[in-house]
């Protein structure tokens, strides 16, 4: 019996050796001749990644590539080490929309009934504006409305943090204006970090849990995620894993990093690979494979533009068919990421930076790998 043994493993090893030299040679070909316009110069630069993190002051990088719906590889670059997490940002958008979907499949919210129906605790302040149109969930995930507050800014460790009522009421200590009704609902796009706090709100009441254990349950879990967490500030132990953020001059953040208690807004701290394994979740539920995480109705509109704005519910979207892409950008002050993903075709790509400057290296990047996977044509990366 030792033999058939002997040899299933050296077959299973030297399937681990050949993958682990795709995965290494699709890295190579990613750090080459990378065009960045770095700030304040007048000519774009063609760089290997190393050059483009020192020009740029970004500390370090995590990349994952996704290749016909797998992550084909993930990798650190800089100062990090392989456990890292990162400030996701924005990204936190397209993670909490899809655990109210999720919420909306179960029943227990609506996607076109007025979101004061299903508050609880709070409540959206009546508005002329919204008489006629009520601002529903719809709305709030395509970020058409009509909500404000654009972004949040966050706060340095150790500060007084608000608790959501005080965010959503603008009321101290929250360093941010009152979230209201700001025009009609259903009329125009406006990016509105507003609108996903409304969104919390509604995730916490309806499943009468935290964001973080609620966000577990609904997305975190079954899609994969073990290094990502709605928790801010982090716990110790945590906190050791977090990469700290970086201004566009390579100074460190005081403390580190900002603290972002409007957690469906920017709040999620997470790795490239976590956010590569939902967005694989969402192209299987795209393509109506089986046990997704999504039904395949509720993929589909999500990735489908809402109310004539750029966005679906949750992310930006363009093209159509095998051109249809996902898209999302994320920005707190020391961190700047993003993600995409082709959910016929499966190839995609998630980078996470520590740095202000760290959408310049982001985008440089999936240029080049749009060049080497030969994907689909990709125009602007929309926010």
């Amino acid at each position: 019996m030792r033999q058939p043994i002997t040899i299933l493993l050296i077959v299973i090893f030297a399937g681990l050796l050949r993958s682990g030299a795709v995965e290494a040679q699709q890295f190579e070909e990613l750090q080459r001749d990378l065009e960045i316009l770095p700030p304040a110069a007048e000519n774009a630069q063609r760089l290997d990644l190393a050059d483009v993190l020192r020009t740029l002051h970004v500390p370090s990088i995590d990349i994952a590539l996704i290749d016909h719906g797998s992550v084909a590889g993930s990798r650190h670059f800089g100062a990090a080490a392989s456990n890292t997490i990162y400030q996701a940002a924005s990204l936190s958008k397209l993670v909490s929309a899809v655990a109210a979907l999720r919420l909306v499949e179960r029943g227990a919210l609506s996607l076109d009934r007025d979101v004061n129906g299903d508050l609880a605790g709070w409540r959206l302040p009546e508005a002329d504006k919204a008489r006629a149109h009520p601002v529903t969930l719809r709305g709030l995930l395509s970020m058409t409305a009509g909500i404000g507050v654009a972004g949040y800014l966050g706060y340095e460790p150790g500060a007084p943090l608000p608790s959501l009522s005080q965010i959503l009421d603008g009321l101290p200590p929250a360093s941010s204006p009152p979230v209201r009704v700001e025009a009609v609902p259903g009329t125009r796009y406006a990016y509105s970090g507003g609108s996903y706090e409304i969104v919390q709100a509604l995730i916490e009441g309806k499943t009468r849990s935290s964001f973080q254990d609620a966000l577990e349950d609904l997305v975190l879990r079954p899609a994969a995620m073990p290094n990502s967490y709605f928790l801010q500030p982090l716990s110790p132990d945590l906190a050791a894993r977090g990469a700290k953020g970086h201004y566009a001059d390579g100074r460190e953040l005081a403390g580190g990093w900002r603290v972002i208690p409007e957690l469906a807004a920017g709040g999620l701290w997470s790795s490239a690979r976590d956010l590569a394994n939902l967005l694989i979740a969402l192209a299987r539920a795209y393509n109506g494979e089986p046990n997704a995480l999504l039904t395949t109705a509720m993929a589909h509109a999500m990735m489908t533009r809402q109310n004539h704005g750029p966005y679906g519910l949750g992310g930006a979207v363009d093209g159509s068919n095998k051109n249809l892409v996902l898209m999302k950008r994320g920005q707190n002050i020391g961190y700047q990421s993003y993600m995409l993903i082709f959910p016929q075709i499966g190839d995609g790509i998630v980078v996470l930076t520590n740095s202000d400057n760290g959408t310049i290296a982001a985008s440089a990047l999936i240029r080049r790998a749009a060049t080497i996977y030969h994907w689909p044509p990709l125009g602007p990366l929309a926010d």
